[in-house]
């Protein structure tokens, strides 16, 4: 199979990544990340997440590239990274204690082949305390995450169920991603 290289900053998906057993580089894309809004947000994610492959596809003709992107939504409102801690205050406070979904898309792309899809859980927090979410977002894990939280940090705790992919919260639905890399090695 071509070299893979994932088109992403984020350390989550890169770890997620190396679960897969499949070597890889990571050259993350410098693109306009906007959702395009005429997009249901299903295909908005996808088509950014294409986006991004094709961006370093141009760099790297060669290779397979795998590009990924994550959204919270919650009463149709997409929460992307809080600028800063009181906007994280705020966006915890719209999930707390109700459920959003998480959307996240990926493509892979060669010269050959090109597949996208998203992957959509829901979610469920727990009531918090103005206290909590302060706590929490004092420890700085909120800052570099849609919706300020990552489920598989200090936030878990506030989590009292999920409906879908566990993976696909964290920012990568690994399962489907690595059986669309199986079917790439043909190509």
């Amino acid at each position: 199979m071509k070299s893979l290289i994932l088109a992403s900053k984020s350390p989550r998906r890169k770890e997620l990544l190396e679960k897969c057993g499949i070597p890889f580089t990571v050259e993350a894309a410098e693109i306009d990340e906007t959702l395009n809004s005429s997009l249901p947000l299903t295909e908005a994610i996808q088509d950014l997440s294409r986006r991004k492959a094709e961006a370093i596809l141009k760099i790297h003709p060669n290779s397979v590239v795998l590009g990924s992107d994550t959204i919270v939504v919650v009463d149709g409102m997409v929460l992307g990274k809080p600028e800063d801690h009181e906007e994280a205050k705020q966006m915890l406070r719209k999930l707390s204690g109700r459920s959003h979904q998480v959307i996240t898309g990926f493509c892979l792309m060669s010269s050959l082949h090109c597949h996208t899809e998203a992957s959509v859980s829901e979610v469920y927090f727990s009531e918090m305390t103005e206290e909590e979410i302060a706590a929490y977002v004092a420890t700085n894990e909120a800052d570099d995450k849609a919706g300020a939280y990552g489920i598989q940090g200090l936030a878990g705790k506030f989590i009292a169920r999920i409906e879908g992919d566990y993976y696909t919260i964290v920012g990568l639905p690994l399962a489907q991603v690595y059986q669309e890399l199986k079917n790439l090695a043909a190509y």
